[in-house]
């Protein structure tokens, strides 16, 4: 389970709104690793039934192909997540993501119901995995204790909502969601997770929001959430390692076994002194171009397969 955790591909999280079929239909389409249906902010009060029945025949009906289906469920404690989660996960998504989670109690709850709908259905526990939100002041304290929790694939930083619970001014340069976004960083590293970034709002703005999410991948996210499909290439794209990137990685990885079997420790590659942090780096690299890669594999297959 914990090799398939860390290479899937998650570069893009696209929301679509759970009671809009027409563009749940479009989104398959589209090639983005991950689709949320979305049972939370993007289904109005009064379409909280709507979005459930919608996310329910969209698992039953469409073929999502390579992509990842998932369903954001409303948080815990909102009164309608209950609901949210018994209707969809007869359907077996591919995970459910629960938002501004703010303690280990709230995972468990999902926890405890998606094992109890996996034991029954004969899925194999840890079929459906989980993803949270963390958009929080609270959420962002309690990371540490959280991120431990064995059903996490990925923590999700929420910045908007983050900035409204300290009470700061979003900025364009997100300075005042540093320290939030680097502590996701941080806990997710330290639990074999995957961090997913910020969203961008202005979805026009395609030049920004290619900065920020280069920005992402050096601060170490392995993804970024997208609102419109306008942003998924660039986000793709620029969550995935380059070619260079990829020859530099492999150079380390190989340099580094010829230095070992030779009895060296750290040694020089480029000018560069190379030890373990670097291999470990290169390693990382490898593995995201290796699911980037599968996917767009699989992707080629389902289309010569329909063809």
């Amino acid at each position: 389970m914990k090799d398939e955790k860390v290479t899937r591909s998650r570069r893009a999280l696209l929301y679509m709104p759970g009671d809009n079929w027409k563009m749940i239909t479009k989104s398959i389409t589209l090639g983005v690793d991950s689709i949320c249906m979305d049972m939370e902010d993007g289904a109005a009060v009064n379409k909280k039934a709507e979005a459930r029945a919608t996310i329910a025949k969209a698992l039953r009906e469409l073929d999502f192909g390579a992509s990842e289906k998932l369903a954001r469920i409303n948080s815990v404690g909102s009164g309608w997540e209950k609901d949210d989660i018994e209707a969809v996960l007869p359907h077996k998504p591919d995970g459910i993501v629960i938002p501004k989670v703010e303690s280990y109690d709230h995972v468990e709850w999902a926890g405890r119901i998606i094992e109890d709908a996996e034991l029954k259905n004969g899925w194999g526990v840890n079929s459906i995995r989980v993803l949270i939100g963390v958009e929080t002041a609270k959420g962002i304290l309690n990371l540490k204790e959280i991120a431990a929790h064995p059903r996490l694939d990925a923590v999700i930083f929420g910045g908007e909502d983050f900035a409204a619970s300290i009470g700061a001014t979003r900025t364009k340069d997100a300075v005042e969601l540093l320290y939030a976004r680097q502590a996701v960083v941080v806990a997710c590293a330290a639990y074999d997770l995957q961090a997913i970034d910020i969203v961008a709002i202005d979805y026009r703005d395609l030049e920004a929001l290619k900065a920020e999410a280069e920005q992402g991948a050096r601060l170490g996210f392995s993804g970024k959430q997208v609102i419109h499909p306008n942003q998924v290439r660039v986000t793709q794209e620029a969550f995935t390692p380059s070619a260079e990137a990829i020859a530099h990685a492999r150079r380390i990885v190989e340099s580094f076994e010829s230095s070992q079997k030779e009895g060296k420790g750290a040694y020089s590659l480029d000018g560069k002194m190379i030890d373990m942090p670097l291999l470990r780096n290169a390693q990382k690299v490898l593995a995201r171009a290796r699911a980037a890669e599968r996917l767009v594999a699989s992707r080629k297959l389902e289309g010569e397969t329909r063809s």
